[in-house]
């Protein structure tokens, strides 16, 4: 672990993440990189630069991607992964986590949470406040588990799904991946075919 991190996304999500980063205490330095040239400062600290800018910093500091996109944000990680950069995982003070869990790199895991014991996150993912992962969950790489949601055990998540605010997702359900689920929705079956699905009893819609 370097000295200085160096966040990528001064936006809401950014901002955040950098909060948790302060409260980690582990870093001397924190500032921003963000493509929107108008961003000069976020939770005071500086935008240095834009995306594009961080092989620069490549060996002076850590790196963490807050990109809420769950698309964008892998495809930012896999680059910076791809050329050997530092790049870590953020998990806030306040949360809970079990024994025997694991977390990927690129990962946040924000205030409020519990993660309970044998579960599994993925790279890059997000699993956003004061929601909740039960015993055995596998949550794979760049899923964003969003506020308030709630996974009884043994819930699989699959690569680049999104798990709305405040969803409920019943014990032993495979979701696959590159699906959205909306907010408040509850899941007792497993989704096997991408797409978008809301309500209760929960419904695939077409999105445009």
């Amino acid at each position: 672990m370097k000295k200085k991190l160096i966040i990528i996304g001064a936006s809401g999500h950014g901002k955040v993440v950098a909060d948790i980063a302060m409260k980690m205490n582990k870093w001397e330095e924190i500032s921003f990189l963000d493509d929107d040239e108008s961003i000069k400062l976020s939770m005071g600290m500086k935008v240095i630069g834009k995306t594009s800018d961080a092989f620069t910093y490549a060996n002076e500091t850590d790196f963490f991607v807050a990109i809420g996109n769950n698309s964008i944000r892998e495809k930012i990680q896999e680059r910076l992964e791809s050329e050997g950069l530092s790049i870590v995982s953020l998990i806030h003070p306040a949360s809970v986590i079990g024994a025997e869990v694991e977390i990927g790199i690129g990962s946040v895991v924000m205030a409020g949470v519990v993660v309970n014991s044998s579960s599994q996150i993925g790279k890059g993912c997000i699993i956003n406040t004061s929601s909740s992962l039960d015993h055995d969950n596998i949550i794979e790489d760049y899923v964003h588990i969003s506020p308030g949601a709630n996974l009884a055990g043994s819930v699989k998540v699959g690569k680049g799904s999104w798990i709305g605010i405040g969803s409920i997702v019943s014990n032993n359900i495979n979701i696959c991946s590159n699906c959205k689920v909306g907010a408040g929705a509850v899941v007792i079956k497993n989704i096997a075919e991408p797409g978008t699905y809301v309500g209760v009893p929960l419904r695939k819609i077409d999105c445009y």
